[in-house]
């Protein structure tokens, strides 16, 4: 399997609708936006982060060529912040880890980087570790994606790391 990044383009961002919309990706990632299925607030919220001027780095990941869901990295520099959503048809496969590592590589400069996952959400978790990054707190937070306060951990990723 070939894991890639490249520059997400209009014709990704329906594709990215559709995965975040996936209830049990939703439920798994816990910090969603509180309706999934709003897409002027999708389509507001992408517009936004790849306005010009915006120092995010935003990728799609692709799998063997197809989209298989997107890796980023927001906020200002020192408090820049890793995301990637995977298609769950693609979980357990090595995708995220391979297309986190690849954003990665593309700021090798910039530590430290911060990640927040629900505490339970040990696929992400293991994924996050597997960068390097190292739990360096936690808090609870209402999670839209399930409705209720959950646990989340907070990661960073240091320089050396």
């Amino acid at each position: 399997m070939n894991v890639t990044l490249r520059e997400v383009v209009d014709e990704d961002l329906p594709l990215f609708f559709a995965m975040m919309r996936d209830p049990e990706a939703v439920r798994m990632a816990a910090f969603t936006h509180e309706d999934p299925d709003d897409r002027e607030h999708f389509d507001a919220h992408w517009s936004r982060i790849r306005a010009p001027g915006r120092t995010n780095v935003l990728r799609t990941v692709l799998v063997d060529g197809a989209v298989g869901g997107m890796t980023g990295l927001y906020g200002e520099p020192g408090e820049r912040e890793v995301t990637y959503w995977i298609d769950r048809a693609l979980w357990g496969r090595g995708v995220a880890t391979r297309a986190l590592r690849a954003l990665l590589a593309l700021v090798p400069d910039e530590r430290p980087l911060y990640a927040h996952a629900a505490a339970d959400n040990e696929g992400s978790l293991r994924v996050l570790r597997a960068c390097g990054f190292e739990p360096t707190g936690e808090a609870t937070e209402y999670a839209h994606g399930r409705a209720a306060p959950t646990r989340e951990l907070h990661l960073t990723l240091r320089a050396g790391a």
